[in-house]
């Protein structure tokens, strides 16, 4: 290792990989990712405190830092007297790879308040603006403490650190912070944290391991927390004491739930979407269905029927909707409409030419005469106005609660939609659907419930998850399939009647049962219905 102490042969600083020319850099360490490109960044860099100024930023593409010397700030140096007291020289540490946490904040801190400033003489800065703005800012910075630190001869760096710590800095500043390399893994499939140093990592084969700290202490972690609810200038949520529950979807496509003060200890599920550019047929491939039922799904999209996707956590239910909609016409004008943006259809522009993607926002402070919290918009208010978008399609994400009356009123505006329930069964689906419609209030009756489901809803499809567990935590393969799918029509008194289009087999995947006349007229759409007695319908 190189002794870079300040001598008349100090080494030049472009040769080292954090001022190196960028034709010559890249960033090995980082897996390919299917996720889609950032699309939401901060506008204003007011959080520039203590607080811990994390945005998001694409995993494969604005974490190589190694750009051209910047020009300078207009924020006047800050040299090593404003770090934390004596954070101890870069490398002090006897392990050689370990990252020091409180210097990275300290750099965090620092560029956030140069790019705060900055900013402010940039009205209408675009985001990509911004994102490059921020990095030769944090490499300006790290210039000036490596030429403080080899001027003092307190500097013994290898190139390898150089990297790991213009990562960290990056990550913490634009990224997802100490949750950066994890979010990143492709084989992690959900990280569940209760406190900061309670971290579990669950892979895609189901299997469980331990995970590092994610903080420094619950408090940091509530702080980080905070400030990924507020960093979306325009889609702000609230996480605080009055408001102890958070529910977001991160850059990438990831989803993260948490709660803090009516949890013993800060509670953070994060959820990777790892299959976002999904097919019915590279689903066939993974085993979830079989090529007659892949059929059936082809069928009922193409011919505009109402499907509800239900199972239970983690199943794959978004999942099978990206492949439904993948059969769309790419022409086809649609609307998606989610409490948190999860489909991301928006962002596979080759796929939806003519999509408009809306996400309710749950507003903050003090609720109003009409019950509403200032700046809610609900997914009922999104459907009332989508309906003048000349949407051919409505897309409704996940309905957990009274926003099935969204889904009902969008079935209503346009043939062909989709959501999806959580349920242990098809016909549950049914029972979860009625009861949170009336959920609502008062003016929903059962009845009407009931006759919402019968009237609008065509199709089931129930989607179940295998997995075991072992004492040590270890998994065997997971496994996720569809093991029914109930055809819905009007029966007596206005109630839904329903029929077992395909049910569970002795494996519990599903298998042909009856065949409807309606579905059996999919034959045109493409359907082929061999398991059903010879193709002929029920």
């Amino acid at each position: 290792m190189p002794d870079l102490s300040p001598a008349t042969d100090r080494p030049n600083l472009a040769d080292l990989p954090l001022f190196a020319d960028p034709s010559t850099a890249h960033r090995a360490d980082v897996p390919p990712t299917d996720q889609p490109a950032a699309t939401q960044r901060p506008s204003a860099w007011a959080l520039a405190g203590p607080a811990p100024a994390q945005a998001p930023i694409s995993p494969t593409q604005d974490r190589d830092l190694t750009l051209p010397a910047a020009a300078p700030s207009s924020a006047p140096r800050a040299g090593i007297g404003s770090l934390p007291a004596d954070p101890g020289p870069l490398g002090q540490d006897t392990n050689r790879d370990a990252i020091d946490w409180s210097l990275v904040r300290a750099f965090r801190t620092q560029a956030a308040q140069r790019l705060s400033g900055a900013l402010q003489d940039r009205d209408g800065m675009d985001d990509a603006s911004q994102r490059e703005l921020g990095r030769s800012l944090v490499q300006e910075l790290l210039r000036e403490h490596t030429e403080d630190t080899l001027s003092s001869g307190a500097l013994t760096i290898t190139p390898d650190q150089q990297q790991k710590l213009v990562t960290a800095v990056f990550d913490s500043l634009f990224g997802l912070g100490r949750l950066q390399p994890l979010v990143d893994d492709p084989d992690i499939e959900n990280i569940e944290i209760n406190g900061y140093d309670n971290v579990l990592l669950q892979y895609a084969d189901g299997s469980l391991k331990p995970g590092p700290p994610v903080a420094d202490s619950d408090e940091e972690l509530i702080e980080f927390l905070q400030f990924l609810a507020s960093r979306s200038q325009s889609n702000e949520r609230p996480f605080s004491p009055a408001s102890p529950e958070l529910h977001l979807r991160l850059d990438g496509g990831s989803r993260l739930a948490a709660n803090a003060w009516i949890t013993p200890r800060p509670a953070v599920v994060i959820r990777r979407h790892r299959l976002n550019r999904i097919t019915l047929d590279d689903l066939v491939e993974r085993k979830m269905l079989d090529e007659e039922l892949a059929s059936l799904l082809r069928a009922a999209v193409r011919a505009r029927m109402s499907i509800v996707v239900s199972g239970p956590q983690g199943a794959g239910k978004t999942t099978l909707v990206r492949a439904l909609c993948a059969e769309l016409d790419p022409w086809e004008r649609v609307g998606t409409l989610e409490t948190e943006y999860e489909l991301h259809l928006h962002e596979m522009p080759e796929r939806h030419r003519r999509i408009t993607a809306w996400e309710a926002r749950p507003g903050s402070g003090e609720r109003g005469a009409d019950g509403r919290a200032a700046g809610e918009i609900t997914l009922d208010q999104i459907v009332y106005g989508s309906f003048r978008f000349n949407l051919e399609r409505f897309i409704v994400g996940e309905v957990r609660g009274k926003e099935v009356l969204a889904m009902f009123k969008a079935m209503q505006g346009g043939a062909g939609s989709m959501s999806t329930t959580h349920a242990h069964e098809a016909t549950a689906a049914i029972e979860r659907l009625v009861g949170a419609a009336m959920e609502a209030g008062p003016h929903v009756s059962e009845q009407y419930a009931y006759r919402q489901v019968a009237e609008h809803i065509d199709l089931i499809v129930q989607v179940r998850l295998e997995a075991g567990h072992s004492s040590n935590g270890q998994a065997p393969q997971r496994r996720r399939y569809i093991s029914e799918v109930l055809y819905v029509e009007s029966g007596e008194n206005g109630r839904p009647a329903t029929t077992h289009v395909f049910l569970p087999g002795p494996d519990g995947r599903a298998v042909p049962g009856s065949l409807p006349q309606p579905l059996a007229a999919l034959t045109r759409f493409g359907f082929t219905p061999s398991g059903f007695n010879g193709g002929q319908a029920a």
